[in-house]
């Protein structure tokens, strides 16, 4: 980590420290562009263990389990024993195991949390008796979420289009009312030359305090500065863009702090520094290793090793029971979503020809999408990748104007028309609601990953005309830009021969109701949104003459017989859909219809395995009813959980589908495919280690923060939750904005860090991820684990400290399972790792 700044460090940098403080501020954007980040990113530089012990000192996050929890855990030998003596001895070294396990299991210790961050500031009530938040918070977050709002607010905000400060100032010269109650702060905003330099001086007095002073007051509500912070930089994350830095909000709040303190103390009041009886700390300071830290650190590495050791153990052991046909019935790709793991075991199972591939969920292709009748287009692809490609939805002979509900017309909001819909539609609403709490159904509140795209649409897919620009973007890809693309994903995944006669392309998304979290449940890798476009947009690129005949050139033919089709599962309801079937030939139409009931059935068992973590459900029913149960569930506006999404997540495998085929891994891996044979120098491989860093990484820690501190690191019960403007949630009408996930997601989540499984010789893999610094930071700080297993000797080496080093599983055997039903039947808990016979 770069150094920080000093209480006595001369002069004051405005513009230092607004970068620092945006780097520290949480990063989520607006709910509709929720996408999965680490959440202690500004600490990225630092070794795991280092960065979440300064975060905790600092910010006051808590950042691991609790020894009480930890002991729990190792009671019900959720932890290891022997694997918690060796992580004492690789810290302590052997001969203080037991001296360190009896620390860890008896000794007692203060585990409260004093963060430096906010102590400065606390001085305003400890010396002057006055309570700036309490003053200044509601009103500055109304006025925030009011200029922000993307659409609750029956009328806009005046002048937002000339910047937040300068409506402001507008607002109060062309105003009888003022948001101030003295003349002094009204005057400095209208004056316009107010600084913050120049407000610190007036508020603080000292300048060597000012960037701990506004570190202090962003932190004391650091959802609304992330929030701002996250605008400025990305403004097109609303669609309504507004014009707002977290300058002009350090202004502005500074204005109402010396209102508040002028109408309580008159404006002769003395600057804090004034008062101090001494200097804080400085906030960015050394953190000293404690024996406490020590002890949390060793049973992070029990918890996370002793799961880490039977999967590892389950590489080493598993043998396929048995050689797949080597007829494909079918070919089906899939997101390397974790919650595609079970869907494609159950194929397997039930079709033994069949064969599944995992793969970045936006198949490689990156555009941005516009619906018909939309205003806007939005990104289906990674969140870091800006794509110059634009696909727009078609319909023949479509509707001029989409059906609205009358209940979010704007007619509802005016007297006369407001009085009579809610003396009409209101009263039948009302009924209508106290039915769904029977029978839930689909509502106008609810959001189908299938309404993403209508299923009759066309798409503009393929350009002929490099002149077809909108939007600054090109229609469509050429035949030349779709063959790579197509290229790239099968050598990818190793897909590069023996091709069934169908090949599905299968993207996810996920429906709820009153989920304001809804991006979340979507893919990651299609930037919070259904992969259903992207699912129909390769297979037309593979489906192309010109791109195959390019591919023929490169090594790759697929037969004529071969053909892509594009699906949609939907993972809350566990329903696929199927695009474009009509150009299939009269034989895979056939072909397609036996397939098509082989996908009901393993989604009938994939929801009964889902159905084990849900109280609401009786998992011993038969698949078809609890199937049932699920779809109705999923439309329940009463229900805080329609899936537990990545709840789960703990691994990422990234080789051939024989690895790992063997193993109940229950739903806790993403699963990447490749093949080293495909890609012998790792060049393919350098591509997908770039995006399994950050993406499956930050899921991984952003579930991984949100269950450790669910208060200050994830968004509380979604209960409580109220929406603010269409893009956040906070408690109550005035709270703060709340980053992260809600309980609901994440409390049957064990918080351990991702282990990347990669299959590949160990120099070819770390060749591969010191491509990219950012991705090497990842592992080599420990962010996430790094496994390489040798694909000719199965041996295991696991790197840290920048090298590779041999690991031999502590466990050496493993049970086996043959009846997945009657095992899912049998608790609700993690389950171990099992051999599948």
């Amino acid at each position: 980590m770069k150094k920080k700044h000093s209480n006595e460090s001369k002069g004051f940098d405005e513009h230092e420290l607004l970068h620092e403080l945006k780097h520290f501020l949480p990063a989520q954007a607006p709910l509709k562009d929720f996408v999965h980040h680490n959440t202690l990113h500004a600490f990225q530089d630092l070794k795991f263990y280092d960065a979440i012990r300064r975060a905790s000192k600092i910010f006051g996050y808590k950042v691991s389990l609790s020894l009480e929890e930890y002991r729990a855990l190792y009671s019900k030998e959720q932890i290891n024993n022997d694997i918690l003596e060796r992580a004492i001895a690789d810290r302590k070294g052997k001969a203080n195991v037991e001296e360190w396990k009896a620390k860890a299991l008896y000794g007692k210790y203060d585990e409260s949390i004093h963060p430096k961050v906010g102590m400065l500031r606390s001085n305003w009530k400890k010396k002057y008796y006055i309570d700036l938040d309490l003053l200044v918070h509601p009103l500055l977050f109304r006025i925030l979420c009011s200029y922000l709002d993307q659409g609750i607010s029956t009328w806009s905000f005046p002048d937002s289009k000339k910047g937040f400060l300068a409506s402001m100032q507008e607002i109060e010269k062309n105003t009888f009312s003022s948001f101030f109650k003295n003349p002094r702060a009204k005057k400095l905003l209208l004056d316009g030359t107010a600084t913050i330099e120049s407000l610190l001086a007036l508020i603080v007095g000292d300048q060597s305090l000012f960037n701990q002073y506004i570190f202090d007051q962003q932190f004391a509500h650091q959802g609304w500065a992330g929030m701002v912070s996250a605008v400025e930089d990305l403004p097109q994350t609303l669609l309504d863009q507004k014009k707002i830095t977290l300058k002009e909000l350090i202004i502005f709040e500074l204005l109402l702090e010396i209102d508040a303190l002028d109408t309580k103390f008159g404006e002769n009041w003395a600057s804090l520094s004034q008062r101090l009886d001494s200097k804080p700390a400085d906030l960015f300071e050394e953190v000293p290793v404690t024996e406490l830290s020590e002890l949390l650190n060793i049973w992070q590495d029990a918890f996370e090793w002793s799961y880490y050791d039977q999967v590892l153990a389950g590489l080493k052991v598993n043998q396929p029971s048995h050689e797949r046909a080597e007829e494909k019935t079918f070919q089906a790709m899939f997101c390397i979503d974790d919650r595609e793991c079970s869907i494609r075991r159950y194929l397997e199972k039930f079709d033994e020809g069949c064969k599944t591939y995992g793969t970045a969920g936006f198949f490689g292709v990156e555009f941005f999408y516009k619906p018909v009748h939309a205003n806007s287009s939005t990104k289906q692809c990674p969140a870091p990748v800006t794509p110059k490609y634009l696909i727009k939805e078609e319909i023949p002979n479509a509707k001029a104007k989409s059906n609205n509900d009358i209940h979010f017309e704007k007619h509802s909001h005016s007297l006369f028309t407001g009085w009579f819909i809610a003396q009409t539609v209101g009263f039948w609403s009302a009924l209508r609601l106290m039915l769904n709490i029977f029978r839930p159904s689909e509502n106008a509140a609810a959001v189908s990953s299938f309404k993403h795209m209508d299923n009759a649409s066309k798409l503009t897919i393929e350009n002929s005309n490099p002149n077809d620009i909108e939007d600054g973007l090109q229609v469509g890809f050429t035949v030349q830009e779709m063959a790579l693309r197509v290229g790239n994903l099968l050598n990818s995944i190793g897909l590069v021969k023996d091709f069934a006669s169908i090949v599905y392309v299968v993207g996810h998304g996920a429906s709820s109701v009153n989920n304001t979290h809804y991006a979340g449940y979507d893919c990651g890798a299609c930037s919070g949104r259904p992969g259903s476009v992207n699912a129909r947009v390769i297979s037309f690129m593979a489906n192309h003459a010109g791109v195959r005949e390019i591919l023929r050139g490169q090594g790759i033919d697929i037969p004529d017989s071969t053909q892509f089709v594009g699906a949609l599962h939907d993972t809350t309801r566990d329903e696929i859909a199927f695009y474009d079937t009509t150009i299939l030939s009269a034989e895979n139409q056939q072909k397609h219809i036996k397939n098509e009931a082989l996908f009901v059935k393993a989604l009938d068992f994939n929801a009964k395995e889902r159905s084990r973590r849900f109280e609401s459900i009786d998992t011993h029913a038969c698949p078809e009813e609890i199937h049932e149960r699920i779809r109705i569930r999923a439309v329940s506006l009463f229900e805080p959980r329609p899936e537990l999404n990545h709840a789960t997540n703990a691994l990422c495998i990234v080789g051939r589908r024989e690895m790992s085929e063997g193993l109940f891994l229950d739903r806790r891996s993403f699963m990447n495919s490749f093949d080293y044979r495909v890609d012998p120098e790792g060049k393919f491989l350098v591509n997908i280690l770039n995006a399994v860093a950050p993406v499956c990484g930050g899921i991984n820690l952003e579930y991984y923060f949100s269950r450790v501190d669910n208060h200050k690191l994830g968004a509380g019960s979604k209960l409580p939750h109220n929406v603010m403007g269409l893009f956040g949630v906070a408690n109550g009408i005035d709270g703060d904005l709340r980053p992260g996930l809600p309980s609901q997601m994440i409390e049957v989540h064990d918080p351990i860090r991702l282990m990347v499984i990669v299959e590949h010789f160990t120099d070819i893999v770390l060749s591969a991820i010191q491509k990219s610094d950012q991705t090497y930071e990842w592992f080599n700080n420990e962010w996430i684990h790094l496994v390489v297993v040798n694909p000719l000797t199965k041996e295991l080496s696991y790197f840290k400290d920048g090298g590779f080093t041999t690991y031999e599983p502590l466990q050496k055997t493993l049970k086996s399972v043959r009846d997945f039903e009657e095992l899912i039947e049998s608790h609700q808990e993690n389950f171990p790792v099992y051999l599948i016979k």
